[in-house]
């Protein structure tokens, strides 16, 4: 397998890590991460002028990527700057826009018209959809959806919202336009909301489509992934510098034998979270994509969890603070185990998975 990002790829990371570098320093996120509407819309307007979400989707549904490769080359810059925009909710409306036909939609999105968000979970479900309770009921005048959704990434000031419901067919995905949202700030930055509906009325755009909303899973999972690697990467460049500055007993700290061996630790980790997400990406349009995103989507959790108590070891007191940087990388990466299930949840999924013995 080859590693090294094809001239396309490499010129999308640059062109992206360049954007973030000169308009998205730890002040400006800062004030645009906690409070309403939890981003920043001129770097979102940014984002989409770069043509950055059209790289979500093929030629042939009018954007110029469509891979999980091009999805973790662009998460793995939006993780090393620590952007919190809302780009995981529009990879995943954009991914089933496009199964449904909704190219108008699409479109408008990609040029940063509007802002869509998947609503799938719910208080009681974690990785196994079957639990989903919220219901869809057609009627004479069109669909209407009951129940709660919760953990709607991406949501707050979005004007269009994807919703899964059960149907008497299935698991259904419905459209609706801006419903009342309950909003906050994740406890990272970047937006969140729930959703109470009583007779909700939506646009059906399938009454059964669960594998296409199993694969938007889970190609949100490679994203957080791919985002996980990059700020795992510039913390421990972040941790690095650090140790070769602060000094004690007359030498910086970097060169004590036992912190460097914990550094190198941390870089193997990283390398070994680089390496599954590279794999779960190439594979992801195989016969074993769910398998694969689980085993990375496990390992990033736990990995990136204690990359990131090292750092804040390795750090002090000063790794703490709001002000570091790194404290807010730290935070990042934890939350991201938590996102589209938790490293645990992952491992239930992969037992699921296992043929059962004859």
């Amino acid at each position: 397998m080859d590693f090294n990002l094809t001239e396309d790829h490499q010129m999308l990371s640059d062109t992206l890590r360049r954007f973030l570098a000169d308009n998205y320093d730890i002040e400006t996120r800062g004030r645009a991460a906690y409070a309403a509407p939890y981003h920043a819309p001129e770097i979102w307007a940014g984002l989409a002028e770069l043509g950055i979400l059209g790289a979500f989707l093929t030629e042939d549904q009018g954007g110029f990527g469509g891979t999980a490769e091009d999805v973790r080359v662009i998460f793995e810059e939006l993780g090393r700057g620590l952007c919190a925009e809302p780009v995981l909710g529009a990879l995943m409306g954009l991914h089933l826009l496009s199964r449904a036909g909704r190219d108008d939609l699409a479109q408008a999105i990609i040029a940063g018209e509007g802002r869509i968000a998947l609503a799938v979970y719910e208080p009681q479900v974690a990785c196994d959809l079957k639990h989903i309770e919220a219901r869809a009921q057609e009627t004479a005048d069109g669909w209407q959806l009951t129940g709660r959704k919760s953990a709607i990434y991406g949501a707050p000031g979005a004007q269009h919202l994807l919703i899964v419901a059960q149907t008497g067919q299935g698991q259904g995905l419905f459209l609706a336009a801006a419903p009342e949202l309950i909003p906050a700030a994740m406890v990272d930055g970047g937006g969140v909301a729930d959703l109470v509906m009583d007779d909700l009325p939506a646009e059906c755009l399938s009454p059964d489509c669960a594998d296409w909303i199993e694969a938007a899973l889970d190609l949100g999972r490679v994203a957080l992934c791919a985002e996980a690697v990059g700020a795992m990467d510039f913390l421990i460049d972040m941790t690095v510098d650090y140790l070769k500055q602060r000094k004690q007993f007359g030498r910086s700290i970097g060169s004590f034998q036992a912190l460097q061996h914990r550094v190198v630790d941390m870089m193997v980790e990283l390398e070994q979270c680089r390496s599954i997400t590279i794999s779960a990406a190439a594979r992801f349009d195989g016969p074993d994509r769910g398998r694969q995103v689980s085993m990375a989507k496990n390992l990033i959790g736990r990995m990136g969890t204690r990359v990131a108590e090292e750092a804040i070891q390795l750090h002090g007191g000063i790794g703490m603070t709001w002000e570091y940087p790194g404290a807010h990388y730290a935070k990042r990466l934890i939350m991201i185990d938590h996102q589209l299930g938790d490293h645990n949840d992952h491992v239930l999924r992969l037992i699921a998975s296992q043929p059962k013995a004859a």
